[in-house]
């Protein structure tokens, strides 16, 4: 979907996780200290069982704990919560091509994966309400990506035409999500570098310098 002259794009959404910021050295490192090479098992069951609290729905941390006990981690959920969930760094890069925009006169926007309590940490402590006109996160949605459905609410949340909107987020099937519901989309993490991003933008007819 290419930007035209009958259609502007007025509106940026940004994923976080691969765009916005980043968790040092990976997921599985950061569990490694505690579980060693069950690491990487432990978190693709933990996720799987995080996903109806993205959506809004049930209480993360007694979800984490459960399945520390199962694996033989003494170390509290609050812990190993805080340790590795929210050990984020901000790609600062990412945040100046969003201040640009704004001064620019786009709507910038986050749109996220996250349940509640590292949806709070990411609000309050790493100041991203101050930085996006509208936040767009799944467990206040009651929606998560792909799903076309969190594209739809998030265009609602925003008050803008669908197609008046272009999308960034590092994963496809979000994007086919976004393109479902509408929305201008592309693919794009920071390990590509920014000015990959800024050639997205400038193909979009956005003003991002």
């Amino acid at each position: 979907m290419i930007w035209s002259m009958g259609d502007p794009i007025r509106h940026v959404l940004f994923d976080a996780d691969g765009v916005l910021q980043d968790l040092p050295g990976g997921w599985y490192a950061a569990m490694e200290p505690y579980l060693g090479d069950r690491a990487r098992d432990f978190l693709h069951e933990t996720w799987s069982d995080e996903l109806p609290m993205l959506a809004g729905r049930g209480d993360y941390l007694p979800v984490l704990a459960a399945s520390l006990e199962k694996y033989g981690v003494s170390t509290p959920a609050t812990e190993v919560y805080d340790t590795v969930w929210k050990n984020i760094v901000l790609i600062e890069e990412s945040l100046d091509i969003v201040r640009t925009l704004k001064r620019n006169g786009y709507g910038v926007h986050l749109g996220t994966n996250q349940e509640c309590y590292r949806g709070a940490h990411m609000r309050e402590v790493l100041g991203y309400d101050d930085l996006f006109d509208v936040s767009c996160y799944s467990y206040d949605l009651g929606v998560a990506k792909p799903d076309p459905a969190f594209f739809t609410r998030a265009a609602e949340r925003i008050g803008a035409d669908a197609d008046s909107i272009l999308f960034i987020d590092d994963t496809a099937k979000n994007i086919t999500g976004a393109r479902t519901a509408g929305l201008h989309a592309e693919q794009w993490d920071f390990t590509q570098g920014h000015a990959a991003l800024r050639t997205v933008f400038t193909r979009h007819g956005i003003t991002a310098a």
